[in-house]
């Protein structure tokens, strides 16, 4: 199994910078703590066919996150290292979202296993 450590940080930090203060906005860092605590045990993530529609929103939410404002950070301080590894979790937060979205367009009942492309070599 891959070693996805990074993304799994990643989402635990998206998840914990947000106020849970409003329903809708805890719902969403649940399912990025959950995804994070599913990524180190298993390397994936499985998303329930009843929380499909949040997690697409808070793996989404982690990409826009990520560009807007942790890249342009990377970028500026001229670690290469540090943009490869936000540039790959965009990527893959993206792609689990299209994952997850191509699942409920098939109509597929069935939880969503998100399978990730190997994290860079560093």
């Amino acid at each position: 199994m891959a070693d996805y450590d990074f993304y799994a940080s990643i989402l635990r930090f998206v998840a914990s910078t947000a106020t849970r203060a409003d329903a809708r906005i805890a719902a969403l860092m649940d399912c990025l703590d959950f995804a994070a605590d599913t990524v180190d045990a298993e390397g994936c993530v499985k998303v329930p066919f009843d929380r499909r529609e949040l997690f697409a929103r808070a793996l989404a939410g982690v990409a826009a996150f990520l560009q807007e404002r942790i890249l342009p950070e990377t970028i500026g301080e001229g670690n290469k290292q540090a943009e490869i590894q936000v540039r790959w979790s965009i990527d893959t937060s993206l792609d689990a979202v299209n994952q997850i979205l191509r699942a409920q367009a098939d109509g597929n009942l069935d939880p969503v296993v998100v399978v990730f492309t190997p994290p860079p070599s560093l």
